[in-house]
Parts: structure tokens; sequence; C-alpha cells
């Protein structure tokens, strides 16, 4: 087949594979103050329709920042979080390590203790002492979760609270927001039901993390 032929083959499979679910809805952040790389994300997953109307959120790691959304792209809420201490989009192993959750941080290599970028289908859970958590990836003991103690020397209350997102990276790899935003925005939406949390990539541009996703429903 000729190449400009194979082209339009492929253009026309990824017509067929997204258009029940694309949408004609915009994101909508209300008031709140987003990085152009959130809103590019936010406006991509409605109009592919790739969340399929369930509750999604945008982790915008340059800015150490979460967007959660209804169904309908609804902001329900913004707020600083905690990531991992390694900046990257995979660990060192080209993937996140097994079981981060259950090891301690001496026995885990700075450059393992990332927030890997993507696309996760989350589930609602509990972690080992039965706290309510979602689970962003659970064989890689990868979770969004609220502030829990920690030793005095990691400050991680006042790394949310700071202004910038520059000591935002401490955690092993999970995505750590206020007990406050956890108890009335996240609980209620993807502590609630199944939906999809997009890790946005912080070596590259989003653009990216969106057209590998198309490209791959191709095949």
């Amino acid at each position: 087949m000729p190449r400009q032929g194979a082209r339009l083959l492929l253009s026309a499979c990824f017509l067929c594979f997204w258009a029940p679910w694309s949408s004609a809805a915009t994101a909508d952040f209300g008031a709140v103050q987003a990085s152009a790389e959130a809103r590019y994300a936010a406006e991509r997953v409605l109009h592919t329709g790739d969340a399929m109307a369930r509750p999604f959120a945008i982790v915008d790691k340059a800015e150490a920042r979460l967007y959660v959304f209804d169904g309908a792209g609804r902001l329900l809420g913004a707020s600083p979080v905690l990531l991992g201490l390694a900046v990257g989009d995979h660990a060192s192993s080209d993937a996140m390590v097994v079981d981060t959750a259950r090891l301690r941080p001496a026995h885990l290599a700075p450059a393992d203790r990332s927030t890997p970028s993507g696309r996760f289908e989350t589930q609602p859970g509990h972690n080992d002492r039965g706290e309510a958590i979602v689970w962003i990836d659970y064989d890689a003991s990868l979770a969004l979760h609220r502030l829990r103690p920690a030793p005095p020397a990691e400050r991680r209350a006042d790394r949310l609270a700071s202004a910038t997102p520059d000591d935002n990276r401490i955690s092993l790899g999970c995505v750590i927001v206020p007990v406050a935003f956890y108890d009335s925005v996240v609980a209620a939406s993807l502590g609630a039901q199944p939906g999809v949390v997009y890790v946005l990539p912080e070596t590259r541009p989003a653009r990216t993390l969106f057209d590998a996703l198309e490209f791959a429903a191709l095949f």
C-alpha cells in the first residue's frame, strides 16, 4: 500500500475509534489559575472522551498541583501535592519499583523515588493500615492519599503550604494532598468510584503523553 494510503487508513481507524467518545465540552477550571500544560491536558481528555464520563484528575508535576474534575470536565477542586523525591518520569529501572510503599526509605535508591508519568485507571481502596486511599497503580503501590505523620525533618506540611513547587519533592512516589482536600474533594469523586489520573510528564511536553495514548489506541 502506498505510504499516503497507509496514513489515510490509520487516520480513518483513529477517527472510528474515538468518534463515540469525542466531546465538544471544554474543561471548566472556574476561577482557578492553572498552567497551560494542565489546561491542554484537560481539554485533550474531554475532546477524546478518554475518561468515559468518569471523574478524572490531572497531576501537573512541574507545578506540583492536582486538579480533580467530574465526568463532565467541571473542576471539583485543586490542591498542591507532594511528589516523589526524584525528578523524572520513570524510576531508574524505567519502571516503578514494585512495593515501594512497603520499603523503608533508606532501602530505596533516591533515583527510584519518582512519580511516573502516564495514564492510570484508578480504584478506591485501602492501605495496609485500613486508611482509605485511591490506588493509581496497585502493583507498584502508587497511590493518591492524605498527608500522614512523618519525621519532623521532612517538613511535609510546610512543603505543601509553601508558595512554590520547588520543595514539594519528598515522597516515595505517591501523590500526597492535604487531609482537608482529600476528605472534601477526593473522597467524594475518585475515592467513591473508578476514575482516571493523568500524571503529566516533566521531561517533555504533555502533548507527547496524549499523542502516545491515541497512537496506541490504533493498534
